[in-house]
């Protein structure tokens, strides 16, 4: 395993690897670029490349090509010290034969959301909620379910002709949930209870650089939904604003509130959805709402690589002035090695609100 300090100045200059559970040193050594991306979509995936020609059995030769350490369906861990940055199994092997420098190896591999994603199917769920669905095809595919999405029962749900994981993202964002996987377990919750405390990131020293952008061009001051209850008879319209975003503005400004006062007021009306109840209506007209207005101030940015900086994951940024600087949530992240530039970090990140000018 890669040498670790315990000083917190000293960082860790180059991962280390696990695979099938077992420490492998020499991966760790004949790295060469390293590549692994995970979004609030679901689906952590990881790409890397390894020098593969060297001494072997007192020759020189291929070093991977025998498939005892590196094979289809193993456990693969990347590790930063003694913490995780990537957790799935190997689904690939690329081969690549240089002109000018040594055979190399690229790894690819997911986490287990690649069982969901190969997993196609037409089907329909009966007076069930978006939690009960979540929960059973969890089981099917043998993860343990972590859910705690809330949300009407529906009196019926078609899965049509669609994989696992992109029914189950399509449920999530109707319910305003975000869906990912740690190990075996599968997790479903609202954004709002998922991330813990802010990881901090200052300019100039832990956050390199980043780029950002204030726009009001899709946000809307208000989304309305609508439908009919055919047990009632009635139409069903539900209104949500940015009063739906709650503690998620702390002391922002949000882009509903500066589109009416800057352009005017701008209302949305949903039409490619069906709700057969009321709380159908509200929970997709608030879930809608929210989607649009927490991309109202978009970044991203590169920094120092840590095993907490993840999607999901809340970031401080300090030192982009008094309108940008302040709580992000993370949307996107890809860590990156290779020998130019050695380990870091690019991301994306967004908030609903801007800061207030001094």
């Amino acid at each position: 395993m890669a040498e670790t300090s315990t000083d917190p100045h000293l960082r860790v200059a180059r991962p280390a690897f696990r695979v099938a559970g077992q420490e492998q040193s020499t991966l760790a050594g004949a790295l060469l670029e390293l590549s692994i991306q995970e979004t609030t979509q679901g689906l952590y995936r990881c790409e890397a490349t390894f020098g593969n020609w060297g001494p072997i059995n007192g020759d020189t030769d291929f070093l991977y090509f025998d498939r005892k350490v590196l094979e289809f369906g193993k456990a693969f861990q990347v590790l930063l010290g003694n913490k995780p940055l990537f957790d799935g199994r190997i689904t690939a092997l690329e081969a690549r034969f240089p002109e000018a420098s040594p055979p190399e190896l690229t790894v690819l591999a997911e986490d287990r959301f690649q069982d969901l994603r190969m997993t196609r199917r037409t089907t329909t769920y009966v007076d069930s909620t978006d939690a009960d669905i979540l929960q059973q095809i969890a089981h099917q595919h043998g993860l343990t379910p972590s859910v705690n999405v809330q949300g009407p029962t529906h009196k019926v749900i078609a899965q049509v002709n669609q994989s696992d994981l992109a029914f189950l993202r399509e449920r999530c964002r109707g319910a305003d949930a975000e869906l990912w996987m740690d190990g075996s377990t599968l997790h479903a919750q609202a954004r709002t209870g998922r991330a813990g405390d802010p990881l901090k990131l200052g300019r100039g020293n832990e956050l390199l650089e980043f780029t950002v952008l204030a726009d009001l061009a899709g946000q809307r001051s208000a989304v309305t939904v609508s439908g009919w209850d055919v047990s009632g008879k009635a139409e069903i319209t539900h209104e949500a604003t940015d009063s739906v975003l709650g503690g998620e503005l702390g002391g922002d400004t949000s882009g509903a509130s500066l589109l009416a006062s800057g352009l005017g007021r701008r209302k949305e009306a949903v039409v490619h959805t069906v709700p057969l109840t009321r709380q159908e209506a509200q929970a997709r007209a608030e879930a809608y709402f929210k989607l649009q207005a927490r991309r109202f101030v978009m970044g991203r940015g590169v920094a120092v690589t840590d095993a907490k900086l993840r999607a999901g994951a809340k970031v401080q940024l300090d030192g982009l002035g008094p309108l940008f600087s302040g709580s992000y949530y993370v949307t996107e992240t890809k860590h990156l090695f290779d020998g130019a530039r050695g380990l870091r970090t690019e991301f994306a990140a967004e908030r609903a609100g801007l800061g207030q000018p001094q």
